[in-house]
């Protein structure tokens, strides 16, 4: 199968799902505008990169796909979560998320605020109950799920980006730390719980995680470069957001054509992870593809 179909059938895959496990069937849970507002930033699109991340490496250390169905879709709603409320007016007060409202501007924001806390918790439900998976793969699982989200993870990576705002000078030191926690720890739990799911070998658990700490940086880099390159109607969300929050980024320690360097040299980092993986043309041109990416 080539590249295209490939991850079409993951991103296919992933939506078909999500819409399985957050939906109401007879209507009478009485969260119906809930549910609603989580279904309403679900299916707002985007590159869903994190579950196409849980299938590839599932499939590429010799997983059954049918196990990664429920780490992929908690992925995806744990990333939902954190954008949903990222977007709040306490945090960063963004009007719009992919080419469309943000939930809170869509509903109001407590429901939103309410629709992020379910996202955050639903996921682990869902591995929880998922039939596919052994006792052991779940518990593997979810652990490394929290670790992603919590305070050595994305939400300790936002409290330092909150924190940064207001410090005179940020070094790159701290800039790396803060994007391996915020980007890179979801993207590290999405390749992690794809090897567990295929039962691989830690050896290869520990060069997936090595790739993903390399993609989530330069996954954050290309991010802070389109932040000033790109367009709003590219982006579906407004530009030139960092600078008016006073947020340091590569692009503003570095310039865009150094940072763009330095993405490019950390993507060749994580492509060599992958020789690690004998069938890994899929997960090279994943790569490839996101450092080449307009939006």
């Amino acid at each position: 199968m080539v590249f295209n179909e490939q991850l079409d059938l993951y991103i296919n895959t992933v939506q078909s799902n999500l819409r399985k496990y957050n939906s109401t069937a007879d209507g009478t849970c009485g969260c119906e505008n809930l549910i609603k507002a989580m279904n309403y930033s679900l299916e707002a699109g985007g590159k869903r990169i994190r579950p196409v991340l849980v299938y590839e490496f599932c499939r590429a250390c010799g997983g059954n796909l049918r196990q990664a169905d429920a780490p992929a879709a908690a992925i995806e709603m744990i990333h939902t979560f954190s954008l949903i409320h990222d977007d709040l007016p306490a945090m960063d007060n963004d009007d719009y998320r992919r080419g469309r409202l943000s939930c809170h501007k869509a509903f109001d924001e407590a429901t939103a605020i309410l629709a992020g806390d379910a996202l955050s918790v639903l996921p682990f439900e869902i591995i929880a109950d998922a039939d596919e998976l052994s006792a052991d793969k779940k518990i593997r699982i979810i652990s490394c799920l929290s670790k992603a989200v919590g305070r050595e993870g994305m939400i300790g990576g936002q409290v330092i980006d909150m924190e940064n705002e207001s410090l005179p000078q940020v070094s790159e030191a701290n800039l790396r730390n803060m994007y391996r926690k915020k980007t890179g720890a979801l993207i590290m739990a999405s390749c992690v719980m794809g090897c567990i799911c295929a039962g691989a070998s830690d050896k290869l658990i520990s060069s997936a995680s090595e790739y993903a700490y390399n993609l989530g940086l330069a996954f954050q880099i290309v991010d802070d470069i389109l932040d000033v390159t790109s367009t709003q109607q590219q982006l579906g969300k407004p530009i030139g957001s960092d600078a008016e929050e006073n947020k340091t980024t590569f692009v503003t320690l570095f310039g865009v054509e150094k940072a763009k360097e330095i993405a490019a040299s950390v993507t060749d980092n994580a492509l060599k992870c992958l020789e690690s993986f004998e069938d890994n043309s899929f997960l090279i041109q994943l790569t490839e593809m996101l450092l080449k990416r307009n939006k």
